[in-house]
């Protein structure tokens, strides 16, 4: 059985950015102890997503480099503790900052920079800079190496967005968020996990803070076990309360699955998508106020 652990920083924010510094390492080092090998933050750390309720030019201005002291610290971090590290952050960028994650290896080097691609532009985030696309990363842990790649948040909502991954060689989508995970949100993550037979491990701020609900998630992809009968993909669900929460994914269980049974992309059609790709749709579904 080959053990990979996740923690789930479930932490409640700071006011300032050097204060959310300062407790993520804390935080880290505690997951540490409890024998992680992957520590994940909730969406956009750095500030704790205070965006709501104020002025843009106020938050964005809080924005950071991509090399900074921040992300810097918790590279040390890293290599000092031999466990990766999911950083998130408001990344500084030209036009509008980004809703960013910075995935470290245990040696402390970057292996995954993703930005949200799906922000929220019916809200505060439409002073945001979307990212580019979705990409996946070999991280090597002390289970061995995983491929990994990255949503945040609302990019949940889209099914394309883990089906890429999926189709990159994504076994574990890592997921930051800033809402409440109720049962319909809940079960959009349990559905990118059974449909591309991968695992979901996804990181929520604790009930009152931004209006999130706690209730972070593990699922492991595996909807059937070896005699056919259907399982619990749910290795974990956390209370609402703040804490560093860990649960273990076994790799050689999941990989086996993955050889063996019908979904991914396995029994696809993609020459039957096209509509999938097209900017423009003839007979637009209620809403025609997309900005991208």
């Amino acid at each position: 059985m080959n053990l990979l652990k996740i923690a789930l920083l479930q932490l409640a924010p700071e006011s300032t950015t050097v204060e959310n510094l300062q407790k993520g390492l804390t935080f880290c080092r505690q997951a540490w102890q409890l024998g992680a090998d992957i520590a994940l933050f909730p969406e956009m750390w750095s500030c704790g997503y205070r965006i709501c309720d104020r002025p843009a030019a106020e938050w964005t201005a809080e924005a950071i480099p991509l090399e900074g002291d921040f992300t810097r610290a918790f590279a040390g971090l890293a290599a000092e503790l031999q466990m990766a590290i999911a950083i998130t952050f408001l990344e500084k960028y030209p036009g509008g900052p980004k809703n960013s994650l910075l995935l470290f290896d245990r040696r402390g080097e970057p292996v995954l920079h993703y930005s949200k691609v799906h922000t929220c532009d019916f809200g505060d985030e439409q002073n945001l800079t979307p990212g580019d696309g979705f990409f996946t990363a070999s991280l090597d842990t002390a289970a061995g190496p995983v491929q990994v790649g990255a949503m945040i948040c609302y990019d949940r909502e889209f099914p394309e967005s883990a089906r890429i991954l999926m189709l990159q060689g994504a076994e574990l989508i890592l997921v930051p968020n800033a809402c409440p995970l109720e049962i319909n949100r809940l079960s959009q993550l349990r559905a990118r996990a059974f449909e591309n037979m991968l695992a979901v491990a996804a990181c929520n701020y604790p009930q009152g803070t931004a209006g999130c609900s706690g209730r972070s998630v593990l699922y492991d992809g595996i909807a059937f076990g070896e005699e056919g009968d259907a399982r619990d993909m749910c290795l974990l669900e956390t209370p609402p309360e703040a804490g560093v929460y860990l649960a273990s994914l076994d790799l050689d269980a999941l990989r086996a699955y993955r050889r063996t049974e019908t979904w991914g992309n396995a029994y696809r059609h993609p020459r039957k998508y096209r509509e999938l790709v097209q900017e423009e749709v003839k007979e637009p579904f209620i809403r025609t106020d997309s900005r991208r």
